[in-house]
């Protein structure tokens, strides 16, 4: 399976589990997910917000790469987080919206992708200003990790508020194949 590939079940295991988490989380009332929880970004809403803002933040560096000016060109557009803790939207139905949309943004480019797109190296500068230079494959596999690394984070606090999400393993995602014979 070529590394594009990769990067295309991790697409759509994004838009699975946001949905899930998503749909859970659509169970709480307002007031339940603002509650400080004592996560790294509070509550349930500050920590489905800030992988919003990575997410943006990701996208708008990668739009920055030649194969993707098109692909990501209305997350280019969109306004920039000025900081990782940012609430961009505080009504869940609206941050749920705004994460539907953005998962079929990241479907769409990373199916755009070729697969020799993935060996050039991407400059860009963090948060606080560093230049880095990174390889552009090591870069999206940071991106998906990060978002399953916070998805955990909200399993965790849902589950503290007896939600349960289901099914979480990327596993469930990954096709059979057909064996070989000789094994």
């Amino acid at each position: 399976m070529s590394r594009k590939h990769h990067f295309e079940l991790m697409a759509s295991y994004n838009q699975w589990m946001n949905e899930k988490i998503y749909r859970a989380a659509g169970q709480l009332n307002g007031s339940e997910l603002a509650e400080e929880r004592g996560a790294f970004f509070g509550s349930v809403l500050g920590t489905l917000n800030h992988i919003v803002v990575g997410d943006t933040i990701w996208l708008q560096r990668f739009a920055t790469h030649p194969s993707c000016t098109a692909s990501l060109q209305e997350v280019a557009e969109m306004p920039s987080p000025t900081r990782l803790n940012q609430i961009v939207f505080d009504d869940f139905t609206e941050l749920h919206q705004h994460r539907s949309w953005l998962d079929q943004q990241i479907i769409n480019w990373i199916a755009g992708l070729r697969e020799g797109d993935l060996d050039d190296v991407l400059s860009y500068h963090n948060t606080q200003g560093i230049a880095a230079n990174k390889r552009f494959s090591n870069l999206i596999l940071h991106f998906f990790n990060h978002q399953t690394h916070h998805r955990g984070q909200i399993s965790v606090l849902l589950s503290q508020s007896g939600l349960d999400i289901g099914v979480t393993d990327l596993l469930a995602l990954i096709p059979q194949e057909a064996t070989d014979s000789r094994m």
